[in-house]
């Protein structure tokens, strides 16, 4: 088909004489058909099969007027069409003849000189008989690669616009204000006359969205109306004002108001928008954003109520450092408990007694360091009391490992100490505090490491004059982006979603120490390899041998133990005990099983305590105040209003030390508040005072 249209390229002067002004008007037309650049004019005669082309549209597509003329010679036009569009054109030639509705545009690409398309739209005018028959098909041929371009432009910029949109999450909506929106302004006390209102204003569906509602509610149909009715009454006079002095003074549109949900819940927006005028610079078009701030306006809330809960500084420090204080001796009370239950043992041997009396030291030493550990205010203002003298970093690295070595064995961890000639150096430093700075990175590269990893602890030399102790761990390693949060207060780095235990406060205290010491300290890690943390502190100026004596007295080993506490009540008398920690309870079991006079139930549910305090009438309860769900406090002002169990005993043990705390559990209804790790004594001396 395309070939036959191809036929006959040549547009003859008519064989007839021409009149003078025919043959001035034939010239015309003829020099501008020759010298049109991106068009070409054609008439095909589909009687005859002629074919007429003029116009310098080839020349325009890079074509020299020999390779034009042979292709117009030959009939091969077809070169110069895209091969892909070849068919597509043909067939559109055909829909033409055949159907009189067809538009008569046909877009289709071109080749140019240099192989590249470019795009062509054919505009065809089809004359036709009485019987529909196609006579002739005239029209022009144009270059259409700019408009072409710019409508893949268009697109492109609307599918970003789209993805901007949808990806922002915000409601749009567009308000026509008639009449320029004088009218508009009118009303009492600068209230805007919604209901006389003229003009439209379009919500996109989002905005319902953030409201609960969809497009087909009555409510929705209402526009500006319905959404008036769901503001909140206090925030409409701000709306107004807001609108007025941007669409009179074109002060900014910004506001956040409150809206009804369809749940019933309140919704915070924030609306911004931009008026457009006409020329007598009355607004006529008003768009804008409406973004669902909700969360934001929560969490400004709660910003604002810790800064209140801040200023009123006791109470919210008091609070904290109660639950601190239990996070650390709840660990210890078994420590120190089942210390204690040793020490009462007098079949063991000298050697157990005496690893006894390391466990014991190591407890009291934790035990005694809690209380500058939670003394945050003196922590912050780096106002801990240091004692400097010469420390033997290698002694200090050895009683961590004793302290350690439970821990590394039950995750099963390989352990390398690498000490390169330094096991005789001192440092100058705070030696409890350069302690509890190596407890807690060795501490850590167990806590975080991977089940059978590795911990390398290594001393080295820096610029001669420093002492680099490293902890290198095989664990999960720090993520890059959370690295720069690492030494900031309470942050876990997300640890606050495992099974590991912690505060988020450990490095930062032990950041601060180091710094207080006058040492440094820093780390590297790798995700998924693990990480290195270091600490350097200078060498002491002088060497004494007697710094890496490292002296026991065993004789002295064995002072201080007790025999058992005597339990002075008559009978068998039944104790129940309430706790959730397994440790506590098996360490509980174990003290009391030295009294045959009492019969233990333990429970680790305050559910499961209520239930058996009332059904079976114990002589004594034993409770610990941090239960999950019911806390003991909750749980002892519902046996103290029980008349079924208000008369029976009870005991608070706790982690929490702080006065208010026993205040507390004093008001709460306990009868005895005894605080961990567990005394055996205070114990036993308080089941004779409440056992009757």
């Amino acid at each position: 088909m395309l070939d036959k249209f191809l036929e006959g390229t040549q547009m003859k002067r008519p064989a007839e004489k021409l009149t003078p002004e025919a043959e001035l008007e034939f010239d015309r037309y003829d020099r501008i058909f020759r010298s049109s650049r991106a068009y070409a004019f054609v008439d095909w005669d589909m009687v005859t099969g002629d074919f007429h082309w003029r116009g310098g549209l080839l020349s325009y597509m890079g074509y020299d007027e020999k390779t034009i003329a042979d292709a117009l010679q030959a009939s091969e036009l077809t070169a110069f069409i895209y091969p892909e569009d070849r068919a597509r054109l043909d067939e559109s030639f055909l829909q033409l003849i055949k159907n009189k509705d067809h538009p008569g545009y046909i877009t289709y690409r071109g080749i140019k000189s240099d192989g590249t398309p470019m795009w062509m739209e054919i505009r065809l005018e089809a004359e036709r008989r009485d019987d529909g028959w196609v006579t002739h098909l005239s029209g022009l041929i144009s270059d259409i690669s700019a408009l072409k371009a710019a409508e893949d432009a268009l697109m492109i910029n609307e599918a970003r616009h789209a993805r901007i949109i949808q990806a922002s999450n915000d409601g749009l909506w567009e308000w026509s204000v008639a009449n320029g929106g004088r009218r508009l302004f009118q009303g009492r006390d600068g209230r805007l006359n919604w209901s006389q209102r003229s003009g439209g204003i379009a919500f996109n569906s989002r905005c319902w969205e953030m409201l609960g509602y969809d497009g087909n509610e009555e409510l929705v149909l209402k526009g500006l109306t319905g959404w008036r009715s769901l503001m909140h009454p206090d925030d409409g006079l701000r709306l107004d004002r807001a609108l007025i002095e941007h669409m009179s003074l074109k002060k900014p549109f910004d506001i956040e108001y409150r809206i009804r949900t369809k749940s019933g819940s309140w919704c915070w927006i924030r609306a911004r928008g931009q008026a457009s005028y006409d020329e007598e610079g009355k607004p006529k078009l008003f768009s804008g954003t409406n973004i669902d701030i909700t969360e934001l306006k929560c969490a400004e809330e709660s910003v604002i109520r810790a800064k209140e809960d801040a200023e009123s500084a006791n109470l919210a420090k008091s609070e904290f450092l109660s639950s601190m204080s239990h996070e650390l001796r709840t660990p210890l009370n078994a420590i120190l408990g089942f210390t204690q239950l040793f020490e009462l043992d007098n079949t063991l041997s000298a050697e157990q007694q005496s690893n006894i009396h390391e466990i014991k030291s190591a407890g009291n030493h934790l035990l005694d360091l809690v209380g500058d550990v939670l003394d945050l205010a003196r922590i912050d203002a780096g106002h801990v009391e240091l004692t400097f003298s010469k420390v033997l970093p290698s002694r200090i690295i050895h009683e961590c490992v004793v302290l350690l070595n439970s821990q590394y064995e039950q995750r099963h961890l390989n352990l390398e100490l690498e000490f390169n000639g330094l096991e005789s150096r001192t440092i100058i430093a705070d030696e409890n505090r350069f302690k509890q700075v190596l407890l807690n990175l060795m501490g850590n590269a167990g806590k975080y490491n991977k089940k059978g990893g590795s911990v390398k602890v290594e001393c080295s030399l820096i610029d001669g004059a420093r002492m680099r102790i490293s902890v290198e761990d095989s664990g999960l390693g720090i993520p890059a982006k959370l690295q720069s949060e690492l030494f900031q207060p309470f942050n876990r780095l997300g640890a606050e979603n495992s099974s590991v235990g912690g505060t988020g406060i450990g490095l930062v205290i032990t950041q601060q120490l180091v710094e207080q010491m006058h040492g440094e300290i820093n780390f590297e890690s790798q995700e998924k390899i693990g990480s290195k943390f270091w600490v350097d502190f200078p060498f002491s100026k002088s060497f004494d041998s007697s710094d890496v004596q490292i002296k026991i007295a065993n004789s002295q080993l064995m002072k201080g133990y007790s025999d058992i506490p005597e339990l002075t009540v008559k009978g068998v008398k039944r104790v129940l005990y309430v706790e959730d920690n397994p440790s506590n309870q098996k360490l509980m079991e174990q003290v009391l099983a030295k009294y045959p006079q009492i019969e233990l139930t333990v429970v680790g549910l305050a559910v499961q305590g209520l239930f058996l305090a009332r059904s079976t009438s114990p002589d004594l309860i034993i409770l610990d105040v941090s239960l999950p769900g019911v806390t003991g406090h909750e749980m002892v002002e519902i046996l103290k209003s029980d008349p079924l169990s208000k008369h029976l005993p009870v005991i608070a043990l706790s982690a929490n030390v702080l006065p208010h705390d026993v205040e507390r559990g004093k008001e709460a209804g306990f009868d005895r508040y005894l605080t961990k790790p567990l005394n055996i004594e205070e114990l036993i001396s308080a089941c004779n005072d409440l056992i009757t």
